[in-house]
C-alpha cells in the first residue's frame, strides 16, 4: 500500500525539489506538467492546466497510479503563472489564462483526487509572500496567490471531521527558475534580493520541499498559512 505525492508542476524548481524529497522518503510521486519531471521513477502526466479539458488525460492516470493504493496522498498545488501585468490595465483574456493555471486547476485537482484522501492525506497549497501583500507590476500573480490562501482556508473548513489537513506555504525568495528570468542574470539585483531577508542569502528550493514533507507529515498544521521567507526586511 503506497504513499503517493500528486505536485503540479514538478517538472522544475520547488516542484522538482518536492518530488526529490517524497521520493527519497519512499512515496510513489506523480507530475503533473507540461513538461516531465526528471526525478527517478516519476510517473509524468503531460499536461497543460491552462487549457480547459486537461482532466481527461489526468483522471485515467489516477486511476491506474493513486487510485489502485489505499495509503495516503498528498496533493501538492505548486504549478503557477507568474507574468507581468497590471490589474488597472488586464486584458480579460490574459487574466482568464492565469486563473486556468492558478486558481481553477487546483480547485478540478481537489475534485478528482478528494475520493482518494485516505485518513492522514493532505493537501498542500504553494503560496507566496504575495499571498498577503501585494507589489507593483505582477498583478495577476499577486491575486491567484490570494485567492491560494481562500481556497485552502475553504479547503480546511470542508474537511471538518475528516482525517486529512490542509494547509497554505509561502515561501519568500527562492532560487528558482521563475526567479532567475526575472533577474535576467544581474548579479546586482540578485544581491539586492538576498539582502531582503533578515538571513542575507536567497532560499533554496530543497527547504521548501522539507517544509512540504513536514507539513504533510504534520496534521496539527492544518488550516495555517505558513511563511516560509527567511524573514523578509520591510522597507
Amino acid at each position: 500500500m503506497a504513499d503517493w505525492a500528486l505536485i503540479t508542476g514538478a517538472s522544475r524548481g520547488i516542484g522538482y525539489a518536492t518530488a526529490a524529497r517524497f521520493r527519497a522518503e519512499g512515496w510513489r510521486v506523480m507530475n503533473v506538467s507540461r513538461h516531465p519531471c526528471t526525478v527517478p521513477d516519476v510517473v509524468n502526466v503531460e499536461v497543460d492546466l491552462s487549457v480547459p479539458g486537461w482532466e481527461a488525460t489526468f483522471a485515467p492516470a489516477l486511476r491506474e497510479g493513486p487510485g489502485q493504493g489505499g495509503g495516503r496522498v498528498c496533493l501538492v498545488h505548486n504549478a503557477a503563472r507568474y507574468v507581468h501585468d497590471e490589474v488597472l490595465a488586464m486584458d480579460a483574456d490574459h487574466f482568464r489564462q492565469v486563473l486556468e493555471v492558478n486558481v481553477v486547476a487546483p480547485a478540478v485537482l481537489n475534485r478528482l483526487v478528494r475520493p482518494l484522501l485516505t485518513d492522514g492525506s493532505s493537501i498542500l497549497y504553494v503560496g507566496s509572500t504575495l499571498s498577503e501583500k501585494a507589489v507593483k507590476g505582477i498583478a495577476s500573480y499577486v491575486v491567484t496567490k490570494h485567492a491560494l490562501v481562500g481556497m485552502m482556508r475553504s479547503t480546511c473548513q470542508e474537511l471538518v471531521g475528516t482525517q486529512i489537513h490542509t494547509a497554505c506555504v509561502c515561501p519568500g525568495f527562492t532560487d528558482t527558475e521563475i526567479l532567475r528570468e526575472h533577474l535576467g542574470g544581474d548579479a546586482a539585483a540578485r544581491a539586492s534580493v538576498a539582502a531582503r531577508t533578515t538571513f542575507g542569502r536567497i532560499i533554496t528550493p530543497e527547504e521548501i520541499a522539507d517544509f512540504l514533507y513536514t507539513c504533510a507529515n504534520t496534521p496539527v498544521l492544518n488550516g495555517a498559512v505558513l511563511h516560509a521567507n527567511l524573514g523578509q526586511v520591510e522597507t
